[in-house]
């Protein structure tokens, strides 16, 4: 079975908590606070698997958790770090968020990518110590590690796209320039998801092609197979669209360019102006002489498509496609990746999905209280003495409607307000 988009659910390991410990050995007075920190829990982290080209691995597993860091202990002994878990995706899988469909990280991009960090390990009493305070009978609690959703969709990295009609030749040809077996038979969707074939010339030049599946007038609403796969020819930097110049069936080339053309535009006009090369295959069997023929290279003539006349059967044609379509290729820019479009202002908030409640009180001395799970454990990761890290601290709150709260409160300018110890002044 092909997979290629799927929905799960992670979340890093919480930090361990500190140790509330007081040092006890004989003949050794007043040993002191001595417990120690919290582990840091596990993290989610994604890699790259090369020998994967489908998410059917998730099928049944759609929920990964990290492990907790380990409680301190006393003689000041650190808790465990948690383990991490290791998420493998095929090379091309996008990260993304359900909700606003925005791209997080784009795993073409990188061999491995920590999506949720594990919570920070909590102090021991022994940090806590002064000369005023020397029996602090109190520990930090670990922060919870980030937990979300993401949705997974694969993008193959396919330099090459076949396109066309259903039984026109495209796992023909590929099977003929590459290694790839695809079954082949003579009737509608024989093939039922995207084949990869690396083709070679020698002297390490090649590439790698990918058979589209299913692609039939009304494919981007819906029809067919093709909407499922369109996407697997996002990156490709060159579409080799697949013609039956024999007419078989009944089929008219012209017609069926036109419409397979047409599909692409409404999936993404993007897509459409990629550059193609089109090939009329069943030569073997064509009337070259006929009106349809001619009208047919007149078309492409007139639209700018270079074409080239292969037979799948026969093996004619295709070593000049394929020293064709690697020229072509040299001529072409890069695989696309996507570049994320998620803030670090959105993956703060977004990593405790769920649990953004956010609570504003007022106390008998006019101090405004903000709480919240997100918050507390957002707090962690700011570091109060620097300017950078507080502008981001603000953006986040205006972003996830702390400020417009606080607004709705009453709050006027000059008026503190306070976050879990952290306080400051309202500036309008």
């Amino acid at each position: 079975m092909f997979i290629d988009n799927i929905k799960i659910y992670v979340k890093a390991g919480d930090g361990g908590d500190g140790a509330v410990s007081f040092h006890r050995e004989k003949y050794v007075a007043a040993g002191g606070p001595d417990g120690g920190d919290g582990g840091r829990g596990g993290s989610i982290i994604f890699k790259v698997d090369t020998g994967a080209n489908t998410l059917l691995a998730f099928r049944y597993k759609r929920k990964f958790v990290a492990e907790r860091g380990g409680n301190g202990m006393g003689d000041k002994m650190h808790g465990k770090s948690g383990a991490d878990v290791v998420i493998k995706v095929p090379e091309g899988t996008l990260i993304k968020d359900p909700e606003s469909g925005k791209v997080i990280f784009d795993m073409a991009n990188a061999d491995e990518y920590v999506l949720c960090k594990g919570g920070r390990g909590g102090w021991g009493n022994r940090h806590f110590a002064t000369p005023t305070r020397q029996i602090p009978r109190f520990a930090k609690s670990g922060t919870k590690g980030e937990e979300r959703e993401v949705l997974l969709e694969l993008k193959m990295l396919a330099e090459v796209g076949l396109v066309g009609f259903p039984n026109v030749g495209k796992s023909s040809i590929l099977s003929r320039i590459s290694s790839a077996k695809p079954k082949i038979a003579n009737y509608h969707f024989t093939t039922l998801s995207p084949n990869l074939g690396v083709v070679s010339i020698g002297e390490g030049r090649g590439f790698l092609a990918a058979d589209i599946p299913g692609l039939i007038e009304g494919a981007s609403e819906g029809l067919g197979l093709g909407h499922a796969f369109l996407r697997h020819v996002d990156r490709c930097r060159l579409i080799l669209h697949v013609v039956d110049i024999a007419g078989t069936d009944g089929r008219d080339p012209t017609d069926d360019l036109d419409k397979i053309n047409l599909e692409l535009e409404k999936y993404s006009p993007e897509l459409a102006k990629r550059p193609q090369i089109v090939v009329a295959n069943k030569i073997d069997s064509a009337d070259m002489d006929s009106e349809m023929t001619k009208r047919f290279v007149a078309h492409c003539k007139e639209l700018g498509f270079d074409l080239m006349y292969v037979s799948a059967v026969t093996g004619d044609g295709l070593r000049e496609l394929v020293k064709k379509t690697v020229d072509k290729l040299d001529e072409l820019p890069p695989l696309t990746v996507y570049e994320s479009e998620y803030s670090p202002e959105d993956a703060a908030i977004e990593s405790s999905a769920g649990v953004r409640e956010t609570t504003v009180t007022v106390d008998e001395n006019g101090k405004y209280i903000v709480e919240g799970e997100w918050l507390y454990n957002f707090m962690g990761q700011i570091r109060f003495d620097d300017y950078e890290s507080l502008n981001f601290f603000q953006r986040v709150l205006v972003k996830n409607g702390v400020i417009a709260k606080l607004r709705e409160a009453g709050i006027e300018e000059g008026d503190t307000v306070s976050i879990y110890d952290f306080e400051f002044d309202f500036v309008y």
